[in-house]
C-alpha cells in the first residue's frame, strides 16, 4: 500500500507543480515517447539478463506491494517450532526427527506451524541443515560457516532481479535522451513550419528527456530499492534460524538456543522474552 501511495505522491507533486505554472498536462502525455523509452529499457534488461533473471524480475514485481520481512507472529512460530524440534532431539535423539525433516509437510511436528510451512525457503533451510546435523558430527563453528555459505548463496540469487531492475533504471535517462534526439530529428523535418508548430514539436521532444529521468528516479529506481530492502529483511529469518541451530549444536538447552535466535531479530519485530516463553509453553 505504501508503494502505491508513494507513486501517487510523485505524480501528484510533479503534475501539481506543473499545473500551478499553468502548464498543459496534455503535452506530457506522449505515448510514442513512452514506447521508445520504456520499451528500449525493457529490451536492454532482456539483452543483459539470462531468462531465469527475467522471470525473477517478473516474479519479484508481483510482490512489490507486500510488506518486507517476517512479522513478530511469524518469528514466534519459527522459534516455537525450533524449540519443539530441539526438545524432541534432546529427549529422543537426532534419529527421532529424521522422518519429520524428510517430509515436513506431512510431519505432525511441522504442520502445526502454517506460516513456517508456507515459507518454502526457510523450511528447506531448516530441513537441509537438520539433515546435516543428523548425519554428521560437525562442530558448531563449521556449521556456522556452512550456514553462512547457504545464506549468502540464497541472497545472491534473490539480488539478481534487483540488480537487473537497477540497471534498467540507470538506462532510462539515456533512452530519454534518445527519444529527445528523435524528436529533434522530426522537428528538423518541419523547419519550414510556423514558430508555433516548431515550438510544439520541440516541446514534445524535450518530454522524452523528462520522462526518462522521471521514470528512473521516481519509479524504477525506488522499486529496485524497495525489492532490495525485502531481500535484506528476508535474510533475517535465516540468521535467526542459524543462530538457534548453532547454539543448540554447541550444547545449549532448547530454551537458551531459541533465546539466542530471538536476539538475532532486530527492531520492533523482536518478540519479548515473555512472549517467546508463552509461545514455547503453548
Amino acid at each position: 500500500m505504501t508503494v502505491i501511495v508513494g507513486m501517487l505522491m510523485v505524480i501528484g507533486a510533479i503534475l501539481g507543480g506543473f499545473l500551478i505554472e499553468h502548464g498543459n498536462v496534455a503535452t506530457l502525455l506522449n505515448p510514442p515517447e513512452l514506447l521508445i523509452i520504456f520499451g528500449a529499457a525493457s529490451g536492454s534488461l532482456v539483452v543483459g539478463s539470462p531468462m531465469k533473471v527475467v522471470k525473477g524480475v517478473l516474479s519479484s514485481l508481483s510482490s512489490i506491494t507486500k510488506e518486507a520481512g517476517a512479522t513478530k507472529k511469524e518469528y514466534l512460530e519459527m522459534l516455537a517450532l525450533l524449540f519443539i524440534v530441539f526438545s524432541k532431539v534432546r529427549k529422543e535423539g537426532l534419529i527421532s526427527i529424521e522422518n519429520d525433516v524428510e517430509e515436513p509437510e506431512k510431519s505432525p511436528l511441522f504442520s502445526k506451524y502454517k506460516s513456517v510451512i508456507s515459507n518454502h525457503h526457510a523450511m528447506r533451510f531448516i530441513c537441509d541443515n537438520l539433515k546435516v546435523i543428523i548425519t554428521t558430527n560437525m562442530p558448531p563453528h563449521e556449521l556456522a560457516d556452512l550456514l553462512d555459505i547457504d545464506i549468502e548463496a540464497n541472497a545472491h540469487e534473490e539480488m539478481l532481479p534487483v540488480t537487473a531492475i537497477q540497471k534498467m533504471g540507470d538506462a532510462l535517462p539515456g533512452f530519454g535522451i534518445v527519444a529527445a534526439v528523435l524528436g529533434v530529428v522530426l522537428t528538423m523535418e518541419k523547419i519550414a513550419e510556423p514558430p508555433t508548430v516548431l515550438g510544439h514539436s520541440i516541446g514534445s521532444a524535450l518530454v522524452g528527456t523528462f520522462l526518462g529521468i522521471l521514470l528512473c528516479y521516481g519509479f524504477v529506481g525506488p522499486i529496485a530499492a524497495n525489492l532490495e530492502v525485502k531481500v535484506k529483511e528476508g535474510e533475517i529469518m535465516f540468521y535467526v534460524i542459524k543462530t538457534a541451530l548453532v547454539a543448540f549444536v554447541g550444547g545449549a538447552a532448547p530454551q537458551i538456543a531459541v533465546e539466542s535466535g530471538r536476539r538475532a531479530i532486530p527492531g520492533l519485530d523482536r518478540p519479548t522474552f515473555s512472549e517467546l516463553e508463552s509461545a514455547v509453553r503453548k
